[in-house]
């Protein structure tokens, strides 16, 4: 086994070089300098992530032009969809990664409109398959979830109007919860729903999580922790915020909470054992746990409302169509109550409308 992976890591260091090469000479001289960067920072080489100085010689691409900073994601989105080596295609998902969480807003401006639309940039790597070895087809599994997490960061940062790490994001807790307190019910369960899709995808880790020894992996891993801990702390600002506005939601809002809160809950044990307990945020987890028993309380206690207001507007509806033919005739009409008869002069009869 360790001759055929000696012989497959040589054949990857040749590649790197011709590929190299081929940039230099074939390439646009605008961009052939991008190109190179590029290859250089998405080498074939499995173990190890891409230095520091690679990474950041992508995101500086996003100090210039447009025209430069879109030939940048341009050149990766190519370099990610046209190879089937699971080392390089991881590699050109962590350097997007660190865009978006670390690049200039005119480099994530080519990213953010991606999501969701298809075209060319699209994410969607859900069929990547490197079945040139056991470990490389492990590898694959990593590949297809880094993508659909680096994709929902970008859905989470469109519903909120900001990037999870961006400067822009307000960085002061009142500022954010005076922001979050004004949105309408739908737009808070808008963001909740992108958060909480967030930990859904980061929840869908592949099982083989003993692959974290890999450099490379652990790296990912690691990134994507630091993305959680910030998912984390945005959920509950808003799980905050749902328990003061309660009697403002209606019952199909609140059930729609209370699925989002179910399944983040339904996330929690998978999230600890990928991250070993380092972020679990046991603040977090209660506050879920109360806003849930607090929606179900008023939830139950609505419908029952409803049931009975239901059941009166039925004898009230019959009892007003009767009442049309005869209203020139009578001054007062009769109603059964639970203690007897009652009589309650003619007046203006107002529907609800709850629902």
């Amino acid at each position: 086994m360790g001759r055929p992976r000696k012989l497959k890591d040589l054949i990857g260091v040749l590649k790197d070089k011709a590929s190299i090469i081929k940039a230099s000479l074939l390439s646009k001289r605008a961009t052939s300098y991008i190109r190179v960067a590029v290859v250089r920072a998405t080498t074939h080489d499995q173990s190890a992530p891409p230095p520091e100085y690679r990474i950041a010689a992508i995101i500086s691409y996003g100090h210039g032009t447009r025209a430069t900073a879109c030939a940048c994601v341009e050149i990766l989105m190519d370099r990610l969809h046209s190879t089937r080596n699971a080392a390089v295609a991881l590699k050109c998902l962590f350097t997007l990664h660190n865009v978006v969480r670390r690049g200039s807003f005119i480099l994530k401006d080519q990213l953010s409109f991606c999501p969701s639309s298809g075209g060319h940039n699209f994410l969607n790597l859900s069929v990547f398959r490197d079945g040139s070895d056991v470990h490389s087809l492990e590898l694959s599994s990593w590949v297809r979830w880094y993508a659909g997490v680096v994709e929902q960061n970008l859905i989470v940062s469109r519903a909120l109007g900001y990037y999870l790490s961006s400067p822009s994001r307000p960085s002061k807790n009142h500022k954010r919860e005076d922001n979050i307190s004004m949105l309408l019910n739908s737009d808070l369960w808008e963001q909740m729903n992108a958060l909480v899709g967030m930990v859904e995808e980061i929840c869908r880790v592949p099982d083989s999580l003993y692959l974290q020894r890999n450099d490379l992996v652990y790296e990912i891993v690691r990134l994507v922790g630091e993305d959680y801990r910030l998912v984390q702390h945005e959920i509950f600002l808003r799980v905050k915020n749902l328990g003061d506005r309660m009697g403002s939601l209606s019952l199909g809002e609140a059930a729609d909470f209370l699925g989002s809160l179910k399944r983040l809950e339904n996330c929690k044990e998978r999230t600890v054992e990928l991250f070993a307990n380092r972020k679990k945020n046991d603040a977090l987890w209660e506050s879920v746990m109360e806003a849930k028993v607090e929606l179900v309380t008023m939830k139950e206690s609505r419908e029952k409302r409803l049931l009975r207001i239901g059941m009166g507007d039925d004898r009230v509806s019959k009892l007003t169509r009767f009442g049309e033919g005869i209203v020139g005739s009578l001054q007062s009409f009769r109603f059964k109550g639970d203690e007897g008869w009652l009589d309650v002069d003619q007046c203006p009869l107002t529907v609800s409308t709850v629902r």
